[in-house]
C-alpha cells in the first residue's frame, strides 16, 4: 500500500509548524511517532497533502520535574517515559502503563503526544492522563491555551484541539497513593480489550482520595466520577470494591468488534477494574 502524494515539512520551531498548519488548514497533519497516521495514509483512508514532521522541534521534548509538578514534552517517546528514573519515582503508574503499550519497536518511536492527541479510544495514554488529571497545552495561531484531559475528548477521533493547533506538552501533579494499570489484550502488541487505571490514597484503611479511568470501553476514555464518589471517605473492603467495580462497568459503553461482543467486554472490564483496585489498595 502506497499513500497518495504529499509535501513533507520538518520545521525546527513550534511557530513554524503552526504557520504551516495555518497555511494549509485541513489538508495538513503533524506526524509524531507515526504509528496511527502512517497506516491510514497507506490505506488512503485520509487525503493528506501536507505532512509536518515534529521531530526536529527541541521544545517538544523532555521531562521536567519540579517538586510535585511534572511536565512532559509532546514528542517524548514511550521508552523515555519508561527509562526516566525521576519520573518513575514521582509517577510510577506511567511506567507501568507504558510497558504495556504495543512492543519495544513501537515504544522506541511512539510519543506521548501522538498517543493522546488523535483521540483514538483504544490508546492507553488518554485514559492515563485523565487518571492523573493532566492538563494539555496547545499552541495555535491564537496563542497558547490549556485544556484538561478530562475535557479534551469529545468522541472517537474528535477532540477539543483546533485544526491549527499542536499539542506541545502535558502537565500534572505527582499522584499520591497506591496505583495500578491493568490491561487485557488478545496478544502482544494489540490494543486493549479493556484496561483500567486506579490511584488510591488510603489512611488506616479509609480512602481519602481516589481516581479511576478506563481505556477502550467507550468512544472516549471513561473517567469514573460516580465510582470515585463511592470510594472517597469509605473504609475499603471487598464488598466496597465490588460495588465500585460494578459502578465502573455500568458507566462503560463498549461496542462489539473483533475483540468480542459487548457482554464479553463488560465482563473483562469488571475483571481488570477489580484487579486494578485491589493492586492499588495493596500498594497504598
Amino acid at each position: 500500500m502506497i499513500p497518495s502524494a504529499f509535501k513533507f515539512y520538518k520545521p525546527n520551531s513550534i511557530e513554524k509548524a503552526v504557520s504551516i498548519m495555518k497555511d494549509f488548514g485541513d489538508e495538513a497533519r503533524v506526524i509524531a511517532g507515526g504509528h496511527s497516521l502512517i497506516p491510514v495514509m497507506k490505506q488512503r483512508l485520509t487525503d493528506i497533502k501536507h505532512l509536518i514532521d515534529l521531530s526536529a522541534i527541541k521544545e517538544l521534548k523532555g521531562i521536567n520535574i519540579s517538586g510535585k509538578s511534572i511536565s512532559i514534552g509532546a514528542m517524548t517517546t514511550q521508552v523515555e517515559l519508561i527509562t526516566n528514573e525521576n519520573l518513575f519515582k514521582s509517577a510510577p503508574v506511567i511506567r507501568e502503563a507504558s510497558l504495556q503499550i504495543a512492543d519495544p519497536q513501537v515504544r522506541n518511536l511512539g510519543t506521548i503526544g501522538g498517543n493522546v492527541a488523535n483521540g483514538d479510544p483504544a490508546n492507553d495514554m488518554p485514559g492515563l492522563m485523565q487518571l492523573l488529571d493532566a492538563t494539555y497545552k496547545l499552541s495555535g495561531t491564537n496563542g497558547v491555551r490549556e485544556v484538561k484531559a478530562r475535557e479534551f475528548y469529545e468522541a472517537a477521533y474528535f477532540t477539543a484541539r483546533e485544526d491549527d493547533e499542536i499539542l506541545i506538552s502535558i502537565s500534572f501533579d505527582a499522584p499520591i497513593g497506591g496505583y495500578a494499570y491493568e490491561k487485557q489484550k488478545r496478544k502482544i502488541g494489540d490494543y486493549a480489550t479493556a484496561a483500567a487505571g486506579v490511584i488510591l490514597n488510603v489512611d488506616k484503611g479509609v480512602c481519602s482520595s481516589a481516581s479511576i479511568a478506563l481505556t477502550n470501553l467507550s468512544d472516549t476514555p471513561v473517567y469514573c466520577y460516580e465510582a470515585v464518589g463511592l470510594l472517597t471517605g469509605k473504609k475499603i473492603d471487598d464488598n466496597l470494591l465490588s460495588q465500585v467495580t460494578k459502578s465502573c462497568v455500568e458507566q462503560s459503553d463498549p461496542v462489539a468488534d473483533q475483540r468480542g461482543p459487548v457482554e464479553f467486554k463488560k465482563y473483562v472490564a469488571g475483571v481488570v477494574i477489580n484487579k486494578a483496585l485491589k493492586r492499588a489498595f495493596e500498594r497504598s
